[in-house]
């Protein structure tokens, strides 16, 4: 049955308006556990991306911990289900943080794709069109390796794991690696809440020496960048704003920009494409292709 919805899904993807718009680049941030500060580095980057100017979104496929609402200090009322069960319209649901970042408010993959009223996705990706000029679009996942976490990495072009210098954070991190590395080979890793460069790039080497001796050898882990322990993130998190905005000049500030700024090396800016591969219509069909 859900084969069946799927399918019925993916052709009305296909045969949604094949305008040309910008590629956007799909980035998943995940982490092997809760509490390693994700949701922050996520909303930090997209922040810092659209100051940039890029146009981005964020897209809240960790619903259910409603962190980017805090990050964000915004109230989340709806989300992406209540578009598709009919409830709410695209427009209803998009939360503008900044004149270039649009945050979405999703759910998990496959509560999403329960729903396949023909007329109501219609009208769905239609609507949806709105976000084709996205240049980039950050998936905050929820913690873990379970499987609707997995259809949001399998969609992404960038997968990026994010872990602590804590032993179960390491063990969680590695595990997700591993799972990830059964559908993709190249897998991107920050190391959150370190000293400094040195510990950072140190537990990545041995992150990295365990997955190549254990999981495969062509493995492409690769080190991403790290952020500093620092007391101004817990601070602005519980000020419900965004260490990026409040602290500029501090050592995690910086330490985000340059993530930032490798992220955007990857970025395929203004090139003209079928509406396919852009916005939510992009993120929806390559969610159909690994359903």
């Amino acid at each position: 049955m859900m084969g069946h919805q799927a399918e019925k899904l993916e052709k009305l993807v296909a045969s949604s308006t094949a305008k040309k718009s910008k590629k956007t680049r799909f980035v998943a941030i995940t982490s092997g556990k809760g509490g390693v500060g994700k949701s922050t580095i996520s909303s930090n980057l997209a922040y810092i991306l659209s100051q940039n100017g890029l146009n981005v979104g964020i897209f809240d496929a960790d619903i259910g911990l409603a962190n980017l609402d805090v990050m964000f200090n915004v109230s989340i009322k709806k989300n992406i289900l209540h578009v598709l069960k009919g409830e709410a319209k695209v427009a209803d649901i998009l939360i503008p943080i900044t004149r270039n970042l649009i945050l979405i408010p999703g759910d998990s993959g496959d509560e999403i794709l329960k729903y396949s009223d023909e007329a109501l996705f219609t009208r769905f990706m239609q609507e949806a069109q709105v976000l084709d000029k996205l240049d980039v679009m950050i998936i905050d996942t929820g913690a873990g390796i379970g499987e609707h976490i997995q259809m949001f990495l399998n969609a992404a072009d960038d997968v990026v794991v994010v872990t602590v210098p804590d032993p179960a954070a390491i063990t969680d991190a590695y595990a997700t690696i591993k799972t990830i590395s059964s559908v993709r080979n190249d897998i991107s890793v920050i190391m959150n809440q370190v000293r400094g460069e040195k510990e950072a790039t140190a537990v990545f080497d041995k992150i990295k020496k365990v997955a190549l001796s254990n999981i495969r050898e062509d493995l492409n882990l690769a080190y991403l960048g790290k952020v500093n322990a620092d007391s101004k993130v817990s601070m602005s998190v519980k000020q419900r704003e965004l260490v990026s905005v409040v602290s500029p000049s501090s050592q995690s500030a910086v330490d985000l920009e340059l993530i930032a700024k490798e992220i955007a090396k990857n970025l395929e800016r203004n090139v003209l494409v079928s509406s396919n591969e852009s916005g939510l219509t992009g993120l929806f069909r390559r969610l159909m292709q690994h359903f």
